[in-house]
């Protein structure tokens, strides 16, 4: 039976929402990217900080925005067996806060996923970071099949730090990255698919609803099919 979304239909993740209650992620189209792009652009840091080892978040407002845009529209296309990037909008009561990026590297052997995701200024310190952490897990675990998650943070983000271990995850060590110039020591969390189980009542009272999934029917038949090599404009 066709699909009566046409993008659904042709591309699968496009579909995806992971809901629990006043909280959703989401597919990032062009408009919902837009804002996303300004909330960036008027702030997520505090300017003598840098939580990213690549620093996309200094500069003008425009600069910054455009930095999310160009990023976003550059990773869309990755979802296959071998490699997949799924960046889906952070939703607030209806209000797009941040974003939150699930990656992988060899996903149809390793069944292991990475986190990252960024909250605009005004709408941390609030309990978001924790909860669409949670529904991150929910997705690639549940949803996805994932046997493995990890994430990482700078020891001096102290909120990032926090929320991976509020959620669960294990310390698996630390290690030096360059950042603007200079070593700076990042920490490694590991979450197992049997920890995970063993969280997931308390992650569902925390999340406070009961955990939706959309989409992700298509999505892991997405990520099992090889991608079709680009056509040429030229014969």
């Amino acid at each position: 039976m066709p699909h009566s979304d046409a993008l659904a239909r042709l591309w699968p993740a496009s579909a995806v929402r992971v809901r629990a209650g006043d909280l959703e992620l989401r597919w990032i189209d062009d408009d919902l990217l837009v804002e996303l792009a300004e909330l960036a652009g008027r702030g997520i840091h505090d300017p003598d900080r840098m939580p990213f080892e690549h620093p996309w978040s200094r500069g003008s407002a425009d600069e910054v925005a455009r930095s999310v845009l160009t990023y976003q529209w550059g990773v869309r296309n990755r979802l296959s067996p071998t490699t997949f990037a799924l960046e889906l909008a952070v939703v607030h009561d209806g209000v797009p806060v941040g974003i939150q990026g699930i990656t992988a590297n060899d996903w149809s052997v390793l069944r292991r996923i990475t986190t990252g995701s960024w909250l605009g200024r005004e709408h941390q310190g609030r309990g978001v970071g924790t909860r669409m952490r949670m529904l991150a897990l929910h997705l690639a675990f549940e949803g996805l099949g994932a046997r493995e998650a990890t994430s990482g943070a700078f020891a001096d983000n102290v909120s990032s730090n926090a929320v991976s271990r509020r959620v669960g995850y294990d310390s698996d060590g630390a290690f030096h990255v360059a950042r603007e110039g200079e070593a700076a020591l990042h920490h490694r969390y590991v979450m197992s698919r049997e920890r995970w189980e063993s969280l997931r009542a308390d992650h569902a009272t925390r999340l406070g609803s009961v955990i939706e999934l959309e989409g992700v029917d298509g999505l892991r038949t997405q990520l099992e099919t090889p991608p079709s090599e680009p056509q040429s404009a030229h014969a």
